[in-house]
């Protein structure tokens, strides 16, 4: 509990039973809150392509013996200056 992210503590109750431990909640709650917001959101489409990757080639690794995978660079070179926010605060 010392080490709990604010925004643990503020929406614990309402992540309960979401998926993935309560992780899907805080997911789309900082999507939702990006749009109110007008702000970008804080998982873009980079970080989405890079996640929706893991699995096929985790699948590819596995069938090669467990041979390394390359993940694909999506955002061009750009992920060198790009700002990581997500849940940097508690504000969403």
């Amino acid at each position: 509990e010392q080490y709990d992210h604010p925004l643990w503590k503020k929406y614990e109750s309402d992540s309960e039973g979401a998926g993935h431990g309560g992780m899907d909640f805080f997911v789309l709650h900082a999507f939702i809150e990006s749009i109110k917001r007008k702000v970008p959101t804080p998982i873009d489409v980079y970080d989405a392509a890079a996640w929706s990757v893991l699995v096929p080639l985790s699948e590819q690794s596995v069938a090669q013996g467990g041979a390394p995978m390359a993940i694909p660079d999506f955002t061009g070179g750009r992920w060198v200056w790009r700002k990581s926010d997500f849940a940097l605060d508690d504000q969403y």
